[in-house]
């Protein structure tokens, strides 16, 4: 067989296709925290369609539902507190200037 034929041909690779993040029966809601939080990064972020492979129906049902659940503060906006403390008390700092005389 010619190189350039052997490109075009597909690669016989067995792969395991992963189940779908969200099931049938799970209902997309705001107080649905234990579906709603593997959704989201360690920093508090919605993670991407791309990421969470969900469809687009699914990721915007997840969204609004994330929103909703910062919104009743049930969800912080946050999760780096901490680190949101150091960096916001870093800027105030930086932006005093003294005048010397």
């Amino acid at each position: 067989m010619d190189k350039s034929k052997r490109l075009f041909l597909k690669s016989k690779r067995s792969f395991r296709r992963r189940l779908p993040p969200i099931q049938s029966g799970d209902r997309i809601d705001y107080k649905n925290m234990s579906l709603i939080s593997r959704f989201i990064s360690e920093q508090g972020k919605i993670l991407s369609r791309r990421v969470n492979r969900l469809t687009l129906k699914q990721q915007r049902l997840i969204t609004i539902a994330i929103k909703q659940a910062r919104i009743l503060s049930s969800l912080p906006f946050l999760n780096n507190e901490k680190q949101f403390e150091k960096s916001e008390s870093a800027a105030r700092t930086t932006g005093l200037k003294t005048k010397k005389k």
